[in-house]
């Protein structure tokens, strides 16, 4: 089973693919992930690529193609695999045939903008421990403070409505066209992504059937 999810940032989608991994025990792969790898490993490829970062600019779709052609020959892929997030633009979706042939179903998790600014712009992180918190849904037991380590909670630079706004803004634009360019391909799922994260589950487990 080969399968893509699309969705804006913060629809669940790194959520949702945890859980469709594990049911059908095929991989996730997140080329974000794919990227820090490489940089963490101080591969040559992964020097390539944090200067590229660093100096501002955006990695190539040569890259990110040659780091998922090496990644979909692993064993945890041979039942199949969840890309996470990409491809990210029509050009992307056209490369990606050539490197993994035909798609089974493309998963678009629908959020509208403003529940998203809502969830993201409420969250907060201890840069102590990791512990995630959110104002609204998951708040701490004293405000501001982490439950776990008592250490002053955070507000990541990029989960300010303003960023969030305009990471949305290029979402759209840039993703639109992949989501119509599968749609007529006649294998888009469409999908809610607000509501019981298990229900989500569920509902695309049940559109997935016979699916091997």
């Amino acid at each position: 089973m080969k399968l893509v999810l699309i969705g804006c940032p913060g629809a669940g989608k790194g959520t949702q693919a945890k859980m469709l991994s594990s049911k059908y025990g095929i991989a996730h792969i997140s080329t974000g992930d794919l990227l820090r790898e490489q940089i963490s490993k101080g591969t040559e490829l992964g020097k390539k690529v944090s200067e590229i970062i660093n100096a501002g600019g955006l990695v190539s779709d040569d890259i990110v193609s040659a780091m998922l052609s090496e990644r979909i020959k692993a064993d945890d892929c041979k039942k199949g695999y969840i890309l996470d997030g990409y491809p990210r633009n029509v050009s992307q979706a056209e490369g990606l045939e050539s490197i993994v042939g035909s798609l089974d179903k493309v998963i678009c998790y629908e959020v509208d903008d403003d529940v998203i600014v809502d969830r993201m712009s409420g969250r907060r992180s201890c840069p102590k421990c990791g512990r995630m918190y959110h104002v609204k849904y998951n708040p701490p037991k004293a405000e501001g403070i982490c439950d776990v380590c008592g250490d002053k909670l955070i507000q990541r630079k990029d989960d300010n409505a303003e960023t969030v706004l305009n990471r949305l803004n290029v979402y759209h634009k840039t993703t639109a066209p992949v989501i119509e360019y599968y749609d007529k391909k006649g294998i888009l799922l469409r999908t809610s992504g607000v509501g019981d994260i298990n229900d989500i589950f569920e509902t695309v487990c049940s559109e997935l059937e016979g699916i091997e």
